[in-house]
């Protein structure tokens, strides 16, 4: 029962449901690549990331000095279900359409496909 309830809880916060919302079509991102995103600084996107990875939602990689995450692969059926459900009512919210604009542009733009 206390996991379940920890896993809720790390969804009570409006960085990490814009996070998972952006992490939710299955692609990895590098933290710059967010960072970008939600027009946020690096410490507080990698924070929030790093919560999201302890409370089970994430899964993480590094590649020289940048981490990359994505949603776990084998995520929990009821999880997966409460996400699927969050981020449709979220997706769709100004600020989430936003923050995909601004990934979808600075994606485009990014020199190589490497983190600068």
């Amino acid at each position: 029962m206390k996991r379940t309830a920890d896993f809720f809880k790390s969804l009570a916060d409006e960085t990490r449901l814009r996070l998972l919302v952006l992490l939710h079509e299955g692609r990895e991102y590098c933290v710059c690549d967010l960072m970008q995103a939600l027009s946020l600084p690096q410490s507080t996107v990698s924070r929030h990331l790093a919560y999201l990875k302890r409370h089970g939602w994430l899964q993480g990689r590094r590649e020289g000095l940048w981490m990359h995450y994505s949603l776990i692969a084998g995520l929990d059926p009821l999880y997966r279900d409460q996400l699927d459900l969050v981020v449709t009512q979220l997706a769709e919210t100004k600020i989430c359409r936003d923050d995909r604009q601004r990934l979808t542009a600075w994606c485009a733009e990014k020199n190589n496909g490497f983190c600068r």
